[in-house]
């Protein structure tokens, strides 16, 4: 039996077994995060550089793009280290800060999308009050609420996880930091407090998620009764992005955390952590693209070189 005071780091799930298939794992991964990087750069490049993209969506969209790159450089580049140098090794202190980085952006990430969904809600519903209810400030307070929320809620959860008293060893059974799988290596008496914490964060998620249902309940609904068809159709262009993320970060997440146990195996809550915890920086920036023109060709730009005069 050992405690926390005396592990100095942590072991972490190895990808594969055989040398070939690990340096297949850090040429999977470099791509990720090199396609992440790029997407993401992108959007923030162009949102920033584009005046006539100074707007309430697009400013949330590179608030939501620069948590996608933070979640990102959490996780992969350790997983892509300790392919490249086969080992497992994470530090007790690393584990802390990584824990803590990735609780941050993806509790952050999560504020922003229900703040997108109220932006789409005020746009599409009360058009007339949307310069009033979305001016600069108040989407600066609103982005400001969402990473102090994402800040306070990893700090409290790492703090509380890191707490605890470790009895069952340091192998964690995951390619990164995170609570369910540190709480495995505690003892069973204090897993309560950090369980209850995690039941009251789920309900709030829960709340929130239903706060985005009904506010696409009632777009879609507005929606409906626009009269043209090209009308409709450049509201759900906006609209439909920000639905098909939510939906993939949601699903994955709480499938991920919420699914029985008798289902659970290591290679499904590793696919499932890829996800989303991998996949949506990736995704994100093409389905916000894809369907968005204005974007499109700001980012076409930007890349043409024809923005250089900005």
């Amino acid at each position: 039996m050992s405690n926390s005071s005396s592990i100095s780091h942590f072991l972490l799930l190895p990808l594969a077994d055989t040398r070939q298939l690990q340096l297949l794992h850090f040429c999977l991964f470099l791509g990720i995060s090199l396609a992440a990087l790029l997407a993401n750069g992108l959007i923030i490049s162009a949102v920033a550089c584009g005046h006539h993209l100074h707007t309430p969506m697009f400013f949330f969209l590179l608030n939501l793009a620069l948590t996608d790159l933070g979640s990102i450089c959490t996780t992969v580049p350790k997983v892509m280290h300790n392919s490249l140098w086969d080992t497992r090794n994470i530090s007790y202190s690393g584990c802390a800060v990584q824990l803590f980085l990735f609780i941050f952006f993806i509790g952050t990430e999560y504020s922003l999308l229900i703040i997108m969904g109220y932006d789409r809600y005020v746009s599409i519903c009360k058009p007339l009050h949307y310069g009033t209810l979305l001016g600069s400030r108040a989407c600066a307070h609103m982005a400001a609420a969402a990473w102090v929320s994402g800040f306070l809620n990893a700090l409290l959860h790492s703090a509380n996880t890191f707490s605890l008293p470790l009895c069952h060893g340091n192998v964690l059974g995951h390619f990164f930091c995170e609570i369910p799988h540190i709480l495995k290596l505690s003892c069973s008496h204090s897993k309560l407090r950090e369980l209850g914490l995690t039941a009251v964060s789920t309900c709030l998620a829960l709340g929130c998620f239903i706060f985005i249902v009904f506010s696409y309940v009632q777009i879609i609904r507005a929606v409906l009764r626009i009269p043209s068809e090209q009308g409709r159709h450049k509201a759900f262009s906006t609209c439909l992005p920000h639905l098909a993320v939510v939906s993939m970060f949601i699903s994955t997440a709480a499938f991920a955390y919420l699914k029985p146990p008798s289902i659970s195996s290591p290679s499904l809550d590793l696919a499932l952590s890829v996800l989303y915890s991998v996949v949506p920086p990736v995704l994100n920036p093409l389905i916000y693209s894809l369907r968005n023109q204005e974007l499109k060709a700001s980012v076409w730009t930007l890349m043409t070189g024809c923005f250089q005069e900005h």
